[in-house]
């Protein structure tokens, strides 16, 4: 990266702004996906770009350019000032940006096998092997297994000072098994569904998949799905799995601690939150065993970084505390707002945007049972599996989520299975009806991978770490 022509336009921001960071992002991305045995798409791009946000007249301006000759850069800085100073002769408000001291410092994700050392034919053998065993039943109409990488390369550079390197390895992948009998269809996937499931690490973790080892028990269970009856509208306990209750998570706690939403900065696209600033610290949000962190820190987390987009550390941060709702997801300026310090959430998904308030890895901590424990001690009730569907309104409190699979729970015993599964819940009535959590051994890190939020929209790679847990009283299946 052209560090020394960065640096002089820095230089010549600080005598024309307030603040100015400039974001150097250089990408590489490999999909490889294989269609009942055949190589659909192999695919590897690179993107590189970089872009300048400045603060002039208490209003915020940015510009972006592929460009990296020393003129272009200067425009697009240049660009940046003038589009700020156009907003501030209509904006009422001055930003409130609060100083950081300076930072300079270096961030590399830590793996053992550079999946993109990887030869692409051990990729391939690898999920031509996967599909092989998806496809060994007649009745399997489709068997998908695809992997996926990035290597990401950033610096950040501000007119405080800050000089920050980062470089982000991701690697993780996916298998899907679809059934069909007449018309009917049914699908299974593994480790998770909706894409690639994610982590910041080396090839070594699409080993620790062992997608071979899972495709047979995945291929099964969309088979069985074909004859298997309806759920029966109900109010019942209901025991999530680990997958599921990362989309929960992440939807139901992850999109309404974010402060620009509750601030009403994000309204006309994404929504706003229940979770208002009044509630802080006040409001129970679930049952005592609640207990849900921020943290940028965890090791093998897509949401995991050294330095936010705009130079604040990654922190660990407790967002509920035995059931109370005590902190949110900011940024330095929304943080200000209410009187607060960034909790360093401010992410871009490309060098062409603005950074905005993004999830790092938001997880439920663990409890202290089995999931064994927390089947056998369910008199009658539902497990499901793996999101299928998904609804929640704006304000992120009424929800209703379909899954791929649910079994009867009777007398502690897995019983029948279900197809089609939903259930549906109001957010602070659902968390607190939580009466128990799988423990740390049954606790994952999951990736989402295709969260959107922003204008233009921007994809963002985000974690959750969850276990299977508990809930009471909860709606399940169709109103006939």
């Amino acid at each position: 990266m052209q560090a020394d022509l960065f640096l002089e336009i820095i230089d010549f921001l600080k005598k024309h702004t307030q603040y100015a960071d400039l974001r150097v992002m250089d990408r590489v991305q490999e999909s490889i996906t294989v269609n009942n045995s055949c190589a659909e798409n192999i695919s590897k791009a690179k993107d590189a770009g970089y872009g300048i946000r400045v603060l002039c007249g208490g209003s915020w301006g940015f510009a972006s350019s592929w460009k990296f000759a020393g003129t272009d850069v200067k425009k697009a800085a240049l660009k940046a000032i003038e589009l700020a100073k156009a907003s501030s002769k209509i904006n009422k408000k001055a930003a409130l940006f609060p100083q950081h001291p300076p930072i300079v410092d270096k961030y590399k994700t830590l793996y053992d096998v550079d999946p993109f050392d990887v030869p692409l034919s051990k990729k391939l053998d690898y999920l031509m092997w996967a599909c092989d065993v998806l496809r060994a039943h007649p009745k399997i109409a489709i068997a998908i297994a695809q992997l996926e990488f990035y290597k990401t390369k950033k610096l950040f550079l501000n007119t405080e000072g800050s000089h920050i390197e980062q470089e982000i390895v991701e690697s993780g992948g996916c298998i899907e098994a679809t059934s069909i009998l007449i018309d009917e269809f049914q699908k299974r996937s593994y480790p998770t569904s909706h894409g690639c499931q994610m982590a910041q690490a080396g090839y070594e973790y699409v080993k620790s998949l062992d997608f071979v080892g899972n495709a047979e028990r995945t291929r099964d269970e969309a088979v069985m799905l074909l004859r298997a009856k309806e759920m029966p509208h109900r109010e019942t306990t209901l025991i999530l799995d680990g997958p599921q209750m990362a989309l929960q998570i992440h939807e139901s706690c992850g999109h309404p601690i974010e402060l620009d939403r509750v601030l009403g900065e994000e309204a006309s696209f994404a929504g706003t939150s229940f979770l208002t600033p009044e509630k802080l610290g006040k409001f129970r949000y679930g049952s005592k065993l609640v207990n849900i962190t921020a943290d940028a820190t965890l090791a093998g987390g897509p949401g995991t970084f050294g330095y936010d987009d705009e130079g604040t550390k990654a922190q660990r941060v407790p967002i509920v505390k035995d059931g109370i709702f005590v902190e949110y997801l900011s940024s330095r300026e929304t943080a200000a707002k209410i009187g607060r310090a960034s909790s360093g959430a401010m992410r871009c998904g490309s060098w062409s945007m603005t950074p905005i308030i993004r999830m790092t890895n938001v997880s439920l901590e663990p409890g202290d049972a089995t999931l064994d424990e927390l089947i056998s001690d369910t008199k009658d009730g539902i497990l499901m599996s793996t999101n299928k569907s998904w609804s929640i309104d704006d304000k992120r409190l009424n929800f209703q989520f379909g899954c791929e699979i649910a079994w009867k729970i009777q007398n502690g015993k897995l019983k029948q299975i279900y197809k089609n599964p939903l259930y549906t819940g109001i957010t602070p009535q659902f968390w607190g009806s939580l009466s128990g959590i799988a423990d740390k051994n049954h606790w994952k890190i999951y990736g989402i991978t295709n969260c959107a939020k922003g204008e233009p929209m921007q994809i963002m790679h985000v974690g959750h770490g969850a276990a299977p847990a508990r809930f009471e009283k909860v709606s399940v299946g169709r109103k006939r």
